[in-house]
């Protein structure tokens, strides 16, 4: 196969169409479907996602919660006084957390970070790609001071706070572990899972906690060297067993985001299968995913997926195009972009059917 170029997958964006709040009414954004054996598109909004799936077929969403990870403090000890901050991205134990830092030269193991609220970080180690094992303390237990402390962390192209945070969590959110959300499925409302159960649409849920590599560009101009960012991962043996069932019966899988359809397609090469789909093993899977999907992957284990509009030159935009072909997910884009619909996290979607 010939390389495949980074620069493959660009393409022009006006900066004005880069959404920077939710809509009041999360359904009523658009939605642009994209039909891969004929690669014809259609208009239409979220509301009416129950329109374009058939009865049996199953929505897998993946239920994991950003966390407030952001800590922003203060140096202590020698350089006491100097801004610092703190991406906390997986708990190891009770106290002990990987994490992201800066300044990165000024925090070396022994360092020591404090916060509002009684908070103190110890810099015990490095962790390898820049990143640090942080102990984190307090009087207060931990979770109700990170409550009180910590920031939700935001995308970097977010310019302002959001007044209420609970705009960036999905309104099924479970699985506290995130820095950032899986945007997909801030679209949906009561309203729209009653209209897909109305039509016996099924629905179930899996969980990636996301990190923030998911917004690190890809810098290798052959996009096969490129090395995903792992990222934490369950998925039940019931919810397998439920997929299962749907395939059995002829229905399609729907994965609801990029992360619902690595998960499930790591699941379905947990046995080294390589080959068209198969069961998914039906035991609770739990690990890390470093999947990474782009053009000339074979899908095992997702027949349509529902996803936001990705940055160029993103790792998520090369699955889309893997899943529905280069060239037509790029004229997607391109008519998306003519007709003014809202770009990444905050913005409106796509159904690939």
């Amino acid at each position: 196969m010939d390389r495949i170029k980074v620069s493959d997958f660009d393409y022009e964006l006006p900066q004005e169409l880069i959404a920077q709040a939710p809509l009041k009414d999360r359904d009523r954004s658009r939605m642009l479907v994209l039909r891969r054996g004929t690669a014809t598109r259609e208009h239409t909004y979220f509301y009416r996602l129950a329109d374009y799936l058939d009865p049996g077929d199953l929505l897998v969403l993946n239920n994991t919660r950003v966390i407030p990870a952001r800590l922003l403090g203060r140096r202590a000890g020698a350089e006491a006084g100097g801004a610092a901050e703190i991406l906390l991205l997986h708990r190891l134990d009770d106290s002990r957390w990987e994490a992201m830092v800066r300044p990165g030269r000024r925090l070396k193991p022994g360092a020591r970070v404090v916060f509002d609220g009684g908070l103190e970080t110890l810099i015990e180690a490095y962790a390898g790609g820049g990143k640090r094992v942080v102990r984190l303390s307090s009087e207060k237990p931990l979770e109700e001071v990170l409550a009180q402390v910590g920031r939700v962390p935001l995308p970097p192209y977010i310019r302002a706070p959001l007044e209420d945070p609970s705009l960036y969590q999905t309104i099924y959110a479970a699985e506290d572990g995130s820095v950032a959300a899986p945007t997909a499925g801030f679209h949906f409302t009561p309203a729209v899972f009653d209209a897909l159960a109305e039509k016996q649409i099924r629905h179930t849920f899996i969980t990636l906690h996301i990190g923030p590599g998911t917004f690190q560009p890809v810098k290798v101009e052959d996009i096969r060297e490129h090395r995903m960012h792992r990222e934490y991962y369950h998925i039940s043996a019931a919810t397998a067993r439920l997929i299962n069932e749907t395939r059995q019966q002829g229905h399609r899988v729907v994965a609801v985001g990029t992360t619902a359809c690595r998960v499930l397609e790591t699941a379905a090469a947990a046995e080294g299968r390589t080959g068209a789909a198969g069961p998914l093993p039906p035991v609770d899977q739990a690990g890390w995913t470093g999947l990474f999907i782009y053009p000339g992957y074979r899908f095992k284990a997702v027949d349509a997926l529902l996803t936001n509009f990705h940055l160029p030159r993103s790792t998520l935009l090369m699955l889309v195009s893997a899943f529905a072909g280069h060239e037509p997910v790029l004229a997607a884009y391109r008519e998306a972009v003519a007709m003014r619909y809202r770009f990444y996290s905050f913005g409106d979607c796509m159904l690939i059917l």
